[in-house]
């Protein structure tokens, strides 16, 4: 199997390549589906090694094919098969597979939804990519079956129902705990609502090379551990404190203390030098005898920062800042400072009431606050999360985290990052807060802050998504930012 892929392709990237591997290569399509069968009979055995009995749903195309190849390929090792093809006979090379099928002495059993309950793992073929239109009818019934049967579903390419482009579901779609996919990823296993159909995700390439996809650009780069390497190298032995980035951090407005203690201390274990927390002068001891490594100041009013705003790197704005005229005069300083920003919470909320275009600034919006930034409703981003990255920062200019499930990081040239870390038990109060400190941190600690505000901003992501997997190794539930806080230091030291 092959290690998961940097890059993410459209899908219609994908089959060029296949088209490629066939026409130019010249491996033949039955060849290429003879591939993916029995490596996606490997992963099952490898995922469900004391299953015997399998359930396999066969659709007409070459996703129906690749399915008749695991169920031959499946009971030749002496596992129990029945295979349902609600969608009727294959076409194309998945005829071929199918007469294969059949040929070994396989069958294909009339549609019976209660056989689903047979079944120790289901095997879906049916649609892969060959998705056109929203489920209906015989299909729908099929995939509100599978899901609804209890057992674990393993999905070749695509779960079907599920947009490979979007990750929109398209009617319903199969919740699978294993996807296998071939030859490259999809933008839809990370955006919309992919992340909760595709499962654990494994990329088989069935030996086309990368080549193959041709010069069409990546749709989204996946952050992985080369990323973290290049902005985070190992330390030299003669470094300091002043080499390694001076942090200003605003906010923390009336009663809300502990939204910028958390940034500030995030950004602490994220290797930055001096942290400096700016906050509602009655909170300014509480932080500073709760985390004596930070440097606190009273924002009496912008003018009380004019030398904390000179001694700074890199100023982070916004977390528990609250609405109140003091909170945007600070707001409206940190924008005026000349330094690179990041921008969040409550910051965003003013931004949002005064738009304007920022080159040197990263925004870090969730859902709700990318919403106020566009002036639509949420559920409007999360129909479209790539579509409204690419609003934010042709609106708003600079570097844009949209956060979420597959948090995307953007700027105005090249693809989208997605990172495929992080778990459930990071929607959390808090969370968010530490992700400041943290890219805060990481551009800090750059060379030229400015010139690395996009590679700091992904790599920042990255590290906060990995710390919150660390901090849920005993369960997802109930897990705390604090958490996810004392876990960063295993994830900005790199191993090489």
């Amino acid at each position: 199997m092959s290690p998961l892929p940097t890059f993410v392709c459209s899908t219609a990237a994908v089959r060029g390549a296949d088209r490629y591997a066939i026409d130019v290569l010249g491996i033949p399509g039955r060849a290429l589906m003879q591939r993916a069968g029995e490596g996606a009979l490997a992963q099952l055995r490898r995922q469900w090694p004391l299953a015997r009995r399998l359930v396999i749903v066969a659709g007409s195309g070459n996703n129906g094919g690749d399915a008749y190849v695991v169920a031959r390929l499946a009971r030749a090792s002496g596992l129990e098969v029945t295979l349902f093809a609600p969608a009727g006979a294959c076409t194309g090379d998945g005829a071929l597979a199918e007469r294969d099928w059949l040929g070994s002495g396989g069958g294909v059993a009339p549609w019976d939804a209660s056989s689903l309950a047979t079944a120790e793992v289901i095997v879906d073929g049916l649609l892969g990519t060959g998705l056109t239109r929203p489920l209906e009818g015989r299909l729908l019934e099929v995939v509100e079956a599978v899901n609804a049967s209890g057992r674990p579903v393993l999905a070749l390419d695509t779960p079907s129902g599920l947009d490979a482009d979007t990750g929109l579901a398209r009617g319903a779609a199969v919740r699978a705990a294993l996807t296998v996919t071939f030859v490259g990823l999809k933008p839809g296993f990370f955006l919309g609502d992919g992340p909760d159909y595709v499962g654990h995700l494994l990329c088989d390439d069935l030996g086309v090379p990368a080549a193959a996809l041709g010069e069409a650009p990546p749709v989204l780069r996946r952050l992985a551990d080369a990323d973290l390497y290049r902005v985070l190298p190992r330390r030299t032995r003669t470094a300091h404190k002043g080499t390694h980035g001076r942090v200003l951090i605003i906010g923390g407005g009336a009663g809300m203390p502990g939204a910028v203690r958390l940034a500030g201390e995030a950004a602490l274990r994220a290797g930055a030098g001096l942290v400096t927390v700016a906050t509602w002068p009655a909170h300014a001891a509480a932080v500073a005898s709760g985390r004596p490594e930070l440097i606190c100041l009273a924002a009496e009013d912008p003018a009380s920062l004019t030398a904390a705003f000179a001694a700074a790197d890199v100023v982070a704005v916004g977390p528990g800042l609250g609405r109140s005229n003091w909170a945007d005069h600070l707001v409206e300083a940190a924008f005026r400072c000349g330094k690179p920003l990041v921008v969040d919470a409550d910051a965003l909320n003013v931004l949002a009431n005064r738009p304007q275009h920022g080159p040197h600034w990263c925004l870090t919006p969730h859902p709700g606050e990318a919403a106020r930034l566009l002036g639509i409703e949420p559920a409007a981003i999360q129909a479209d999360r790539l579509g409204a990255l690419h609003r934010l920062v042709a609106r708003y200019g600079g570097v844009v985290v949209l956060k979420g499930a597959g948090t995307l990081v953007g700027e105005a040239n090249g693809a989208p990052w997605v990172c495929d870390r992080g778990n459930p038990g990071m929607a959390a109060a808090g969370m968010g807060d530490a992700l400041t400190g943290v890219i805060a941190a990481i551009l800090a600690q750059q060379p030229n802050p400015a010139a690395a505000l996009a590679s700091a901003a992904a790599v920042g992501v990255y590290v906060h998504a990995s710390a919150g997997d660390l901090a849920a190794r005993g369960g997802e539930r109930g897990i705390l930012a604090s958490d996810l806080i004392a876990c960063l230091p295993a994830c900005v030291n790199p191993a090489n």
